[in-house]
């Protein structure tokens, strides 16, 4: 009777092992089939295109992912584009000298970044330059084929100065009638929008892009770095790469002075305002290529070099801490310029 019940303890052992098996081997199949992705979303935003990529499991929060980002980029255009009449910036805009107004929390917040950094680069970036950029044809109001004249150069700077403009916690006042274009700093300030985002989604690697402006956060599902590729600068509709940086935990902004500009009589004119002389930048520097912290920053910094130029452009790099790589015209082709770290990042 001792053996007999011996022997019939077996089967019961066997069927546990087996299902401590099937259990161990359901979990190793789960795993390996939620081995993590890059997914992405695309679309339109701020006359250009954008561009959202991040790491998961699986794509089931991809629907509820891009509908927060197509909500957020609508909420930063409303509040400040320059195309749209009734958004938030253009209603401001359109009052008269001596006006204030209380302006939204993320108005307020950019607003002051954006002036933080026109200080900062004395000028070289400046929020009220929008005058001569529509007046050089280069805003909403559409292009121009022919320079302005010295008159008009004039009579249009009498509105631009950014000291004219004052922000007291959301409080926006400005002395003359001024009109704020926040245009070079409006697209990486969405990209940190959408970055933040997914960060409260839970995504801890993405990569973040809206017209050219990037934010990288985290390692592939290689675990590698995101690789970003840095253009020739050549005006030729036949684009070329001439850098690849790998980066991650950073925001990145390219401005240059090849793509957007018109012709007369021979001579160029870019879309890169000097706020000092009303005119288009006429050095050499052909592009720059700047790491921030945040977006934001790199795409204010990177515009605020372009109006330097590369004489001024490394010891201001160096002293507001960001990293910058210049590309300059020579007669031989281009010259690099670039801080001591950015050569961290380039790809051999």
């Amino acid at each position: 009777m001792f053996i007999s019940q011996k022997r019939n303890q077996w089967p019961a052992v066997n069927l546990l092992a087996a299902l401590f098996l099937a259990i161990t081997f359901s979990v190793i199949s789960g795993c390996l089939s939620e081995k993590k992705q890059i997914y992405s979303y695309t679309g339109l935003t701020m006359g250009t295109t954008f561009s959202v990529k991040w790491v998961a499991s699986n794509d089931k929060d991809k629907p509820k992912i891009s509908a927060l980002i197509n909500d957020e980029l609508l909420k930063v255009n409303q509040s400040m584009s320059t195309y749209i009449p009734d958004s938030e910036l253009s209603l401001f805009n359109q009052l008269p000298a001596g006006s204030q107004k209380n302006v939204s929390e993320r108005l307020a917040f950019l607003l002051s970044l954006a002036l933080s950094i026109s200080d900062e680069s004395e000028g070289a970036f400046d929020v009220t330059v929008g005058p001569l950029v529509n007046l050089w044809g280069f805003g909403p109001d559409g292009r121009v084929v022919k320079a302005p004249s010295a008159g008009q150069l004039q009579a249009v700077m009498e509105q631009v100065g950014y000291t004219s403009v004052h922000l007291k916690g959301q409080r926006l006042h400005k002395e003359k009638n001024s009109y704020i274009d926040l245009s070079a700093i409006a697209k990486g300030y969405g990209v940190d929008v959408i970055a933040d985002l997914l960060e409260a989604e839970g995504v801890s690697s993405y990569l973040v892009e809206i017209g050219g402006e990037l934010r990288a956060k985290g390692l592939k599902p290689d675990g590698m770095n995101w690789r970003i590729a840095i253009e020739s600068p050549l005006a030729s509709l036949d684009r070329q790469i001439h850098k690849v940086i790998s980066v991650k935990d950073v925001g990145i902004a390219t401005s240059g002075d090849y793509r957007n500009y018109f012709e007369e009589n021979g001579v160029r004119f870019s879309h890169t305002i000097d706020p000092h002389t009303a005119r288009p930048i006429s050095h050499k520097l052909a592009s720059v290529t700047v790491l921030a912290k945040t977006c934001a920053e790199a795409d204010a910094y990177a515009t605020a070099i372009m109006v330097m130029g590369p004489d001024q452009a490394i010891e201001f790099s160096e002293k507001q801490g960001i990293q910058s790589y210049m590309l300059v015209k020579t007669d031989q082709g281009f010259k690099e310029l670039m801080t001591l770290g950015f050569a961290n990042y380039l790809v051999q």
